[in-house]
């Protein structure tokens, strides 16, 4: 069972050795699954030779990817500013909409209903009562991501192959014959 080369950067509760240098590190590098997980200092992810961040770029496009479609940060800056109004045109725009739509309940709710049904509903409602609560999703923490240097990912997946060949050893040693206790007495010349 092999797993992919994208690992994301966690942070413990207990310090454990660094798989590079042994000193104390909080900072962990696990697979999606934590199939995989590594022990690393800050230091050593931001060395080329053992690990690369992936999508360093917060605007969408990925680090080295706006340099090779020939665009400079100024023009990524004014596109983004220009997106940015517009957002904001369409909220107030929304705003506006549901203030008018507000007036308009605010006419209804005033006047009196006609049948003794409403009547019941309305006057059933509990002042200072709680309001469902809002179903606003809760932003889930999104981690760093990290590919190893392809020697590195290369000693991880032989480790993890070492570790999974020795349990089937164990799983498969005693299936096996035994050797024989005793010698023969006399060999058949």
């Amino acid at each position: 069972m092999s797993f992919t080369n994208l690992y994301y950067k966690r942070a413990v509760g207990t310090a454990r050795q660094c798989y590079v240098c042994h000193k104390p590190t909080t900072t962990v590098l696990a697979t999606i699954n934590t199939i995989d997980f590594l022990y690393t200092c800050d230091n050593h992810l931001s060395d080329p030779g053992f690990a690369s961040q992936v999508g360093t770029s917060n605007d969408g496009v990925g680090a080295g990817a706006a340099q090779k479609m020939g665009l400079s940060s100024e023009e990524i800056a004014k596109v983004k500013a220009e997106w940015e109004e517009r957002q904001k045109k369409k909220a107030e725009k929304a705003k506006e909409k549901g203030d008018s739509k507000g007036k308009d309940k605010d006419k209804d709710t005033d006047k009196d209903p006609k049948n003794p049904d409403e009547k019941e509903k309305a006057s059933k409602k509990v002042p200072g009562s709680l309001s469902p609560p809002s179903t606003t999703p809760t932003p889930t923490p999104t981690h760093q991501r990290y590919t190893l240097h392809r020697d590195i990912f290369a000693l991880r997946l032989a480790e993890h192959r070492r570790r999974r060949q020795a349990v089937q050893a164990k799983e498969l040693a005693p299936r096996l014959p035994g050797a024989p206790m005793t010698m023969p007495a006399n060999p058949p010349s």
